[in-house]
């Protein structure tokens, strides 16, 4: 008797999800009856289903036109798109879906475009669901049999497959997805989303993405706690139920619709499909709940004095903070109209560079479009015009010592989207911006722990979305983090370092004032942490262990300051020097040949090693 659960068992579990719970249309076929309701074998669309949806949701059209342009319609989604990329076909059946399809017809004897409508985003209802489970598609080579396919309105927008509990859901991926987009590649130009399962596991990514994008989908909604959220993975672990649970986080009627619509964008001129992460879908639409309570309640109309909250989404470094905020800004202009402004504000040049390239990949922005603020006086500039995107460094809203910094617009319809906030918002150039902009909503970006006394709560508000280092580490998002304390015992501990010193340390900018404090009140601190005796400690250490910790990969240094990090690139260059000599003598004086040979890896290791000085621009690079 077989102790795990087969293809068959996870199916029929994530079919009865779909009956009973969603209200989908379940269609099972088999090898020897196809219960799809095609003509044609090869056909991946289900013609007769979209051609009667397209019916009913433009009943408006007069009926002497109705039949041609349905029929044009229907065409225009359905013909080959065998000469794109697959990517390119793709996008081209999104924007239909999105957008309608534009067809010509004749009216009253003249020529008339009229837009067809293809979905409809507001009610779910008014659209068709339903789910086929093993229907045999004739393909290029032979025919192939997806476990399950989930048409909305005749177009398969989920491909599911399904492998043994006791296999690697990554053989869904080498010997299933691959091979089926080279047998039936005109199935993925419908595609919204690919999930992949062992019951175990569910994964969820993009048809043209690589396995390594192809990320864990195990969260239908956001847990009020962590108890639940532990009961939720103790119930997925016990009974391999991970797919009921990406069933009903991602093709609920509502979800499908948005994700559709809102969670998709291809990036850098079509060479890439992105779609929303489990995490990012669920973050970025508390978001959005926020920011519709607040221009629901009237609450952005009469803001304090320094703005409107909207929260603070506390997302783990690395998990994609960029593409949530284009998706949330594409949803608030796609769903909720008006002239709003995004102003996107960090704190260094390297990543104000990054997001504003994310933008412009994602077509958010045209290239050239004016949104990147040169200087101070072209920020000020910008906010007092009309623009979608205006991207800036926190530093530009400065301004002249015994001066107050003017309110530069009373609009309420901006949002404000400051990355890293918990280290940019608490001094004079944060003050600034709200003096700038004080009717504006605001919504703080962090990938790092916010802790009681944080002051990013006071400024944005209560945590609308968490997604903390663990849960990254589970989804395979982010590799796991081993800390091995390592303290040079010098003259001052870090215990003696007040929380004053610590804040500003951590702040890469400091302004003029901060510098002068830094100099004055901390001098002795300052001089401990740049210390000949502690750097070379540290260095030597770092020379020692490097090629003996076990991985060998990169390692990153990070110093107090731009002059601190070019010292220590000298001494931990000198260090390795000596420690190569030192390995050329353990190796020669060991008898042991296991010894001996993990000695010479890291010899060679090291003889190889290559080291930079990585400096990142900051807001007065110049004036310094």
């Amino acid at each position: 008797m077989r102790n795990y659960l087969s293809e068959n068992d996870i199916e029929q579990a994530a079919l009865r999800v779909f009956e009973n719970e969603l209200g989908y249309q379940v269609v099972r076929c088999t090898s020897q009856r196809d219960t799809s309701g095609r003509i044609n074998p090869k056909d991946v669309v289900l013609t007769a289903v979209l051609e009667e949806r397209l019916y009913l949701l433009n009943s408006h059209l007069p009926g002497d036109i109705r039949n041609e342009a349905i029929q044009k319609a229907v065409n225009c989604i359905t013909e080959s798109r065998r000469t794109l990329t697959a990517i390119a076909a793709n996008r081209e059946i999104w924007d239909l879906m999105r957008a309608g399809v534009d067809v010509e017809v004749k009216e009253k004897g003249r020529n008339v475009v009229k837009n067809i409508r293809v979905i409809d985003w507001e009610n779910p209802e008014n659209n068709d669901f339903r789910v086929i489970s093993q229907m045999t598609i004739s393909g290029q080579r032979s025919s192939r049999i997806p476990d399950l396919l989930v048409m909305l309105n005749g177009l398969p927008v989920v491909f599911i497959e399904l492998k043994n509990q006791n296999v690697s859901v990554r053989q869904a991926y080498d010997k299933n997805l691959a091979d089926y987009q080279k047998d039936i590649p005109d199935l993925f130009w419908y595609n919204a989303a690919c999930l992949l399962s062992n019951g175990d596991e569910t994964l969820a990514g993009a048809f043209s993405a690589s396995f390594a994008f192809f990320k864990r989908w195990h969260r239908e909604h956001t847990y009020a706690n962590e108890a639940a959220r532990e009961a939720a993975k103790a119930d997925i672990q016990a009974h391999g139920c991970s797919l009921d649970y990406a069933v009903r986080g991602l093709c609920r009627k509502q979800n499908l619709l948005d994700f559709i619509e809102n969670f998709v964008f291809y990036y850098n001129d079509d060479a890439q499909k992105i779609i929303a992460q489990n995490h990012q879908f669920l973050g970025v639409n508390a978001g959005i709940e926020r920011f519709k309570e607040v221009i629901s309640s009237g609450t952005a109309e009469t803001p304090a004095a320094t703005g409107t909250p909207l929260g603070v989404y506390w997302h783990t470094t690395g998990s994609g903070k960029s593409f949530s905020m284009i998706f949330l800004a594409r949803k608030v202009f796609r769903k909720y109209g008006g002239n709003y402004t995004f102003v996107i504000v960090t704190d260094r040049n390297d990543l104000d560079g990054q997001i504003y390239r994310n933008f412009e990949a994602a077509k958010a922005i045209a290239k050239g479009e004016r949104c990147r603020a040169k200087n101070s006086a072209d920020l000020r500039d910008m906010l007092r015009g009309q623009h979608r995107f205006v991207f800036t460094l926190i530093q530009k809203f400065r301004e002249e010592k015994g001066r107050t910094y003017p309110a530069l617009t009373d609009r309420s319809d901006i949002v404000v989207i400051v990355d890293e906030a918990h280290r940019s918002q608490y001094e004079e150039y944060a003050q600034n911006m709200r003096r700038a902009m004080p009717n504006a909503m605001y919504m703080a970006f962090t990938g790092t722990p916010l802790f009681a006394k944080d002051k990013t709560k006071k400024w944005f508000g209560e945590t609308i979305s968490k997604y903390d280092f663990q849960e990254s580490i589970e989804d395979g998002a982010t590799v796991p983090l081993f800390y091995d304390k390592r303290i040079p015992q010098v003259q001052l501990q870090n215990d003696g370092i007040d929380e004053d010193f610590a804040t500003i340390v951590e702040l890469e900018n400091l302004s003029g004032d901060q510098q002068l404090r830094l100099e004055r009140e901390f001098a002795r601190e300052m001089a401990v942490l740049k210390s000949d005796d502690r750097l070379n400690k540290i260095a030597g250490d770092i020379a020692f262990h490097f090629p003996r910790r076990g991985f060998r990969g990169k390692g990153m240094v990070i110093c107090v300051d731009k002059y601190t990090a070019v010292r220590m690139y000298d001494k931990v260059k000198n260090f390795m020097d000596t420690e190569r000599r030192n390995l050329n003598r353990e190796i020669s004086a060991a008898t042991d040949p296991e010894t001996k040979a993990d000695l010479k890896k890291a010899l060679e290791y090291l003889r190889n090693l290559d080291m930079a000085v990585v400096i990142s621009e900051d807001g007065k690079e110049e004036e310094k």
